[in-house]
């Protein structure tokens, strides 16, 4: 184990690694999260590892979907059959659709700005943190991984590239989801009768309601772990740096303003 552990020590941690995941600091584009909070309540805070945020807006955006039946309103939009958007929708439920939506965009913009300034003071104060947590159930450690090989496996089936970085925490939650929305949406059979030709049956199995929640949630799952490869290798060259520096510079090595170094 390492020594540092977050004791309180410091005011601000850059990470913490444990045996779910981890869990980091650092910049991110706010506009870019709010969007992605758009095209699904929930994604932005899950980007932001705000796990139980992130997990409540997303559950209840499926709940009250269903209730109103928004999907299968949209595919009656797109198609021009306004009368019939109209008729399927349930008004009961409409109004509390509203203020989450927009309550998880807002937040998940806000959040971010809050977090980008805790990166920076987080940044100069340099604190150390751990480096690899070792538990009874699991054993995780900050170390290089290709952000491709994340995004071929989350290509392939929603959570493996999760997986592949350790992500638990996410990868146990997108599987579950994964299958969730393959099986109400008969996908796998649609898929089935394509692969045979018939696309009239395809397009009669197929459940619109519960597949307009994949697209969005497929591409969440590919951009999440490519994302937080691309980060989980910069925090873990920024530790390297710092435990090399600690250990073998000299306290009394000083590089003076414009000098190159060969």
């Amino acid at each position: 184990m390492d020594n540092f552990t977050n004791t309180n020590k410091n005011r601000r941690y850059r990470a913490h690694v444990s045996i779910f995941g981890t869990t980091q600091l650092h910049l991110r584009n706010p506009y870019i999260i709010a969007w992605w909070s758009a095209a699904f309540p929930g994604f932005g805070h899950l980007l932001l590892s705000k796990h139980l945020r992130g997990m409540a807006l997303f559950m209840w955006e499926i709940f009250i979907n269903q209730m109103i039946h928004l999907n299968r309103a949209m595919v009656y939009s797109f198609n021009g059959e306004i009368a019939k958007a109209i008729d399927v929708l349930n008004v009961r439920f409409m109004l509390l659709y509203i203020p989450v939506y927009i309550f998880a965009i807002w937040d998940s913009y806000r959040t971010t700005v809050d977090l980008n300034k805790i990166t920076i003071l987080a940044e100069h104060e340099d604190a150390p943190f751990n480096s690899n947590s070792i538990g009874a159930m699991e054993i995780n450690y900050l170390d290089k991984r290709n952000p491709l090989v994340s995004l071929f496996w989350s290509m392939t089936v929603p959570s493996l590239g999760q997986l592949y970085i350790h992500r638990v925490v996410i990868a146990a939650f997108t599987l579950i989801f994964t299958v969730v929305l393959i099986y109400f949406s008969h996908f796998l059979v649609a898929v089935h009768y394509i692969f045979l030709g018939n696309i009239a049956k395809a397009t009669s199995v197929l459940d619109v309601q519960w597949f307009l929640y994949y697209p969005s949630f497929y591409f969440f799952t590919i951009y999440d772990a490519y994302v937080n490869t691309v980060e989980n290798n910069n925090l873990f060259e920024k530790e390297q740096k710092n435990f090399l520096r600690r250990k073998y510079q000299s306290p009394n090595f000083k590089i003076k303003k414009g000098e190159i170094i060969n």
